[in-house]
């Protein structure tokens, strides 16, 4: 795309660039960009998300693979937003993860940090290292793999 990116980006402008809408956008805020090297995103934790209800009646955890969905979505942001990055036509698409660990459970009110950076691209393969946080915890970490579709 290009390095004149306004940040930060809103839920509006996250919506131009990728496809997800709700229940299944798990970004609200991209705050930083650095062109081919880091992004940085936040997802807001509400006690009304849908899954909640389901995990676990009592004792609301966030499932890991919400947490590394919406790490793949700030990857996707990434890829589709970087000077050389993916076309705007192209659909992103989570396709692998590597040494994903969780480390510590999100709950409703926490606010996550979203950060992919060291993308590295093969073809119309992109692979990234992705970890999320609350506050200064670590909460997940992984690689991730994406790949662009038509």
């Amino acid at each position: 795309m290009t390095t004149d990116i306004k940040i930060p980006l809103e839920v509006n402008d996250i919506q131009r660039i990728i496809p997800h809408r709700y229940p299944f956008l798990f970004v609200d805020r991209i705050i930083e960009f650095v062109d081919g090297v880091k992004i940085v995103g936040v997802k807001n934790v509400s006690v009304n998300e849908p899954f909640f209800e389901g995990h676990f009646p009592g004792r609301p955890l966030m499932p890991g693979v919400l947490i590394l969905e919406a790490l793949a979505q700030v990857g996707a942001i990434f890829v589709k937003i970087s000077t050389g990055g993916a076309s705007a036509e192209k659909l992103i698409v989570f396709s692998g993860v590597e040494s994903a660990r969780f480390r510590k459970p999100v709950v409703p009110g926490d606010v996550i940090t979203l950060e992919c950076s060291s993308p590295r691209r093969k073809l119309v393969h992109w692979k990234m290292r992705a970890i999320a946080r609350v506050g200064d915890q670590v909460v997940a970490d992984a690689i991730l793999k994406a790949t662009e579709v038509n």
